[in-house]
């Protein structure tokens, strides 16, 4: 039987997302590389659930693909907290998590796939707060890399997708345009910073 797009995009995804948290994961472990524990923890408990209720959507092997995503994210959360990477916490930070956490009653609420997902991925874009808050003051404590590794994974996600929905594109989308305009900002801080 011949291989699908959505497959071959799927084998994509998935060697992306390896490929991705592998340095990230050592970057940790060596203590380059230093993540907010609050943004992965909404990131990964977030991403969880959008994986359950595309999974319910139809989305098939990008679904999939999300849900890999979430496990490792929740890995990454345990590392930081673990090693103590960033786990300078604002008033700011609190805000976030707090937001984040109040939201995710709604996705409970609702029966319906795509509010869930919308509700979520609203929860999870605010996950970046912390981190764009750690970033702009030291933006060499994160990867470029990394967040444009996600960049692509989610376009792959997109071409995955085994249904075409709101409920199933909204998520991958979001996320990778706030992973680019992360990198944006983190591109300027580096070159501000460096000239001062």
């Amino acid at each position: 039987m011949p291989v699908t797009p959505q497959e071959l995009a799927a084998a994509a995804a998935v060697a992306l997302t390896l490929y991705a948290f592998y340095p990230y994961i050592l970057g940790i472990l060596r203590g380059s590389v230093r993540p907010h524990v609050f943004s992965w923890v909404i990131w990964g408990a977030t991403t969880w659930v959008v994986f359950l209720a595309a999974l319910q959507s139809g989305g098939g092997l990008g679904a999939w693909i999300i849900g890999l995503s979430a496990t490792m994210t929740l890995a990454v959360a345990g590392l930081a907290w673990l090693k103590r990477a960033d786990v300078t916490i604002t008033r700011f930070d609190w805000a976030f998590l707090l937001c984040a956490a109040s939201s995710l009653p709604l996705w409970y609420l609702t029966d319906s796939p795509l509010a869930a997902v919308v509700v979520l991925t609203a929860v999870d874009l605010l996950g970046f707060g912390p981190t764009v808050r750690k970033a702009w003051l030291w933006p060499q404590s994160e990867s470029i890399t990394f967040f444009g590794l996600f960049v692509l994974r989610n376009l792959l996600v997109l071409a995955a997708l085994e249904n075409f929905t709101m409920a199933t594109w909204l998520f991958p989308v979001a996320i990778a345009l706030a992973c680019s305009l992360l990198i944006v900002m983190i591109a300027v801080r580096r070159r501000v910073l460096a000239g001062a």
